[in-house]
C-alpha cells in the first residue's frame, strides 16, 4: 500500500515529491558559515561533496566541520554543534521510516528541519538521496520550510537506457547523465554498447551498414573489434563507474546477443547467420556461442554492476531451438561469473510462453519488457520471471524518427496515466506488483544517418525526465496537476555537477 502526507501541502519544491512532509511553524534561513557534521566517517565523503554542491546550486558558503560527532553531540543536540545552522548527516539503523516498503530501509530517509538540518538513514544511499532533496529545495530558496520529511522510493530499479552502440557518446556525456540521473533519484543507467543500423529501413547492405562495438581491450585476442569512431577503454569505464558509486547510480552495461550483432560479425564473418549477410549470429554453429562466451569473459571484470544485460532480442523465430539453448547457456555463463542475467522480453514471439517446464527457458533473467506482442509484462510475470517496465510506446525516443516519440515523450499522458505497472494495451499489472521491479525509459539511435549530437538527445529526454522519476518513486501526488508539477520540476532543473551540458 503507498502511504502518503496527510497535510494539504504539496510540502517543499522537490522532484520527485515526497512520500510524506509534515509541516512544522516557520522557517530556517540557511546562510553563509553553515556547517556540515557527520556521525560515520563513511559520511565524511558525501560531506564535502555537499558542501561543494551547496555553494553551486544555492551560492551559500558551507564548510565541513572536520570531526566525527558520533557518541559527541549527536543530532538531537543540533543547538550546540556551534554558530549557524548546521547540517547533520547521521547513519542510524534503527530509523522507523513508518512503513513496511522494503525500499524504506534500502533508499529511505528522515530529513528534519527545525533549530537545523539533520539527515537520517539507514544506508549511504538513503543519506545520498536526502542530500539531493536538500540540494532542491535549497534551490527554490534560502528558507527552508520547517518540518519533517519522511522519503522512500515504490520501486528499487528507476532507469534509463541510452543506446551509445548506435552513436557514440562522449565520456562526459555519461558522467553528465549519472549526475543528472543521481539529481532525480533514478539508481538504473542501462547503457547498450553495440548495436548496427536497421538496414532494411536504410536500404544499405550489409556490407556497408554502420556497426559498433564500443569496448576497447588492450587484449590482443579481442583487436579490431572496437568501433574506430568511438569507444571506452577500462580507464575511462572504471571512471564512469566510480562516479556512479558516488551518486548510487548502478550502470548496468549491455551487449546485446545474439541478434544487433553486425559488429561481431564485420569481426568475424564466419560466425554470421545467412553466410555473414545479416546482424544475427548463426547460433547453429557453437563457435558463435563461444565468442559470445569469451567477450563476456574479457568484459565483466570491467563491470561492477551485480546484474549484466545480454540482449536476447530480435532473433529470427525459425531458429527457436538454438536460441533457446543460447538463452540458457549464455545466462548460466554470466551467473558462472558472479552477475545476474538480464535480458530483452522476447518469449512470446520466441517460444510462445516461457514459463512451462516444457519450454526449457531459464527463469532466473530478469526480463526488460519492451513490447507487448513480443513479451508483456503480464506474461512475463505469469511465466515466473521478475521484470522492469521498458513498454516501447510509452517509454521510448527515437531522436527524428516517424515512430514511437522522435522528439521528447508525452509529458501529459504519462503524468495523466502511467506508471511502473502500465504496459497499456490492457496489459497493466497492478501498482507495486512483488514481480515488478520498477521501469527505465530509453532513447534509442535508430537513425545513424541523421545528423545530431548529445545536446540534441538530451533536449528530447529533459522535458520528461522529473516527470518520470516522480512517477518511478512515488506515483501521483493528490492534488497536483500536471502545470503545477512541470513548474515545480522547472525550479529544480538546474542541477550540480554537470560539465558536458552546461
Amino acid at each position: 500500500m503507498n502511504e502518503t502526507a496527510a497535510p494539504s501541502t504539496h510540502g517543499p519544491v522537490v522532484v520527485p515529491a515526497l512520500q510524506r512532509w509534515s509541516a512544522g511553524d516557520g522557517t530556517v534561513a540557511v546562510a553563509d558559515g553553515c556547517q556540515v557534521h557527520w556521525n560515520h566517517d563513511s559520511l565524511a565523503e558525501l560531506a564535502h561533496q555537499l558542501v561543494e554542491e551547496i555553494a553551486e546550486v544555492a551560492g551559500i558558503s558551507a564548510t565541513v566541520s572536520g570531526q566525527n560527532i558520533a557518541g559527541q553531540a549527536g543530532p538531537a543536540a543540533l543547538g550546540e554543534l556551534g554558530a549557524g545552522v548546521n547540517i547533520v548527516l547521521s547513519l542510524n539503523p534503527a530509523v522507523d521510516f513508518g512503513t513496511d516498503h522494503a525500499t524504506a530501509d534500502q533508499e529511505g530517509y528522515v530529513l528534519r528541519v527545525g533549530n537545523g538540518v539533520v539527515l537520517e538513514a539507514r544506508t549511504l544511499t538513503g543519506i545520498f538521496w536526502g542530500t539531493r532533496s536538500l540540494l532542491q529545495m535549497l534551490l527554490a530558496s534560502r528558507e527552508l520550510p520547517c518540518g519533517t520529511a519522511v522519503d522512500w522510493p515504490n520501486y528499487p530499479v528507476r532507469g534509463f537506457m541510452l543506446d551509445v552502440g548506435r552513436r557514440f557518446s562522449q565520456t562526459a556525456f555519461l558522467s553528465d547523465m549519472v549526475r543528472y540521473m543521481g539529481w532525480f533519484k533514478l539508481n538504473t543507467f542501462m547503457v547498450h554498447l553495440n548495436d548496427n543500423e536497421i538496414a532494411k529501413d536504410t536500404k544499405r547492405s550489409w556490407d556497408v551498414a554502420q556497426a559498433a562495438f564500443r569496448l576497447e581491450s588492450e587484449n590482443p585476442q579481442f583487436a579490431g573489434l572496437a568501433a574506430t569512431d568511438g569507444s571506452y577503454t577500462r580507464a575511462q569505464w572504471d571512471a564512469l563507474e566510480d562516479l556512479a558509486a558516488a551518486h548510487h547510480v548502478n550502470l548496468i552495461p549491455e551487449i546485446d546477443v545474439p541478434a544487433h550483432a553486425r559488429s561481431l560479425i564485420k569481426w568475424k564473418p564466419e560466425l554470421g547467420l545467412n553466410g555473414g549477410d545479416s546482424d544475427m549470429l548463426d547460433l547453429s554453429r557453437p563457435e558463435a556461442t563461444e565468442l559470445v562466451k569469451e567477450l563476456f569473459s574479457e568484459f565483466v571484470p570491467w563491470f561492477r554492476s551485480p546484474v549484466v544485460h545480454f540482449g536476447a532480442d530480435e532473433y529470427a523465430k525459425d531458429h527457436e531451438p538454438e536460441y533457446r539453448q543460447f538463452f540458457n547457456g549464455i545466462s548460466a555463463h554470466l551467473r558462472s561469473l558472479g552477475k545476474a542475467p538480464m535480458a530483452w522480453g522476447s518469449l512470446s514471439t520466441m517460444a510462445n510462453g516461457a514459463g512451462h517446464p516444457e519450454s526449457g527457458y531459464s527463469r532466473d533473467v530478469t526480463i526488460c519488457s519492451w513490447n507487448n506482442d513480443w513479451y508483456s509484462g503480464q506474461a512475463a510475470v505469469a511465466d515466473g520471471y521478475n521484470i522492469i517496465n521498458t513498454n516501447d510506446d510509452l517509454l521510448y525516443i527515437v531522436p527524428f524518427a516517424d515512430y514511437y516519440h522522435g522528439g521528447a515523450l508525452d509529458g501529459q499522458l504519462l503524468f495523466d496515466t502511467w506508471e511502473p505497472h502500465v504496459f497499456g494495451e490492457g496489459k497493466n499489472l497492478y501498482p507495486q506488483h512483488p514481480q515488478l521491479l520498477g521501469a527505465a525509459s530509453a532513447l534509442w539511435n535508430d537513425l545513424v544517418l541523421k545528423d545530431y549530437d548529445e545536446h540534441v538527445m538530451h533536449a528530447m529526454m529533459e522535458p520528461a525526465f522529473g516527470l518520470l522519476a516522480q512517477k518511478m518513486w512515488r506515483g501521483v501526488v493528490p492534488g497536483m496537476d500536471y502545470d503545477t508539477f512541470m513548474t515545480r520540476s522547472s525550479a529544480v532543473s538546474r542541477w550540480p555537477g554537470r560539465e558536458f551540458l552546461k
